[in-house]
């Protein structure tokens, strides 16, 4: 997993739900965990684009419902800094599930947009992406 370079302010903390945007069935998600997080000690986890999650899906398919999965962060709604000066924010909070090994996207495609920071650090989410803003 690669650094990334714009300087994020991270806002998902535990309990946020997130809008699954890929095909994998899941339509909502709920944060429980934050991977490789490093904060202060008795602080909540917070993650931010480009961050693993662990969550539990909470609307979607039969199959997929009340499961565990990760999830990675790709688009959030606080806005935050690039190295060019300008400033990025979304509508929404979204992520695409992951295999926990692999870290290779479920669904096969994404069909609205996710930023480039993710694709910096997960090249095979940026191939099934439509829209990279």
């Amino acid at each position: 997993m690669f650094g990334i370079t714009a300087k994020l302010t991270k806002c998902i903390m535990l309990g946020t739900r997130l809008k699954c945007i890929d095909n994998s069935g899941a339509k909502e998600i709920q944060v429980i965990a934050v991977l490789k997080y490093k904060g202060k000690h008795r602080s909540l986890c917070k993650a931010g684009i480009g961050d693993i999650v662990v969550c539990a899906v909470k609307k979607g398919d039969e199959k997929t419902r009340h499961t565990v999965v990760h999830a990675v962060v790709v688009r959030q709604k606080k806005e935050y800094r690039r190295p060019d000066g300008s400033r990025i924010a979304f509508t929404d909070n979204a992520a695409v599930l992951i295999n926990p090994k692999t870290h290779e996207p479920t669904g096969s495609e994404i069909r609205t947009a996710i930023a480039k920071e993710v694709v910096e650090r997960f090249s095979v989410i940026g191939k099934i992406a439509s829209v990279v803003v």
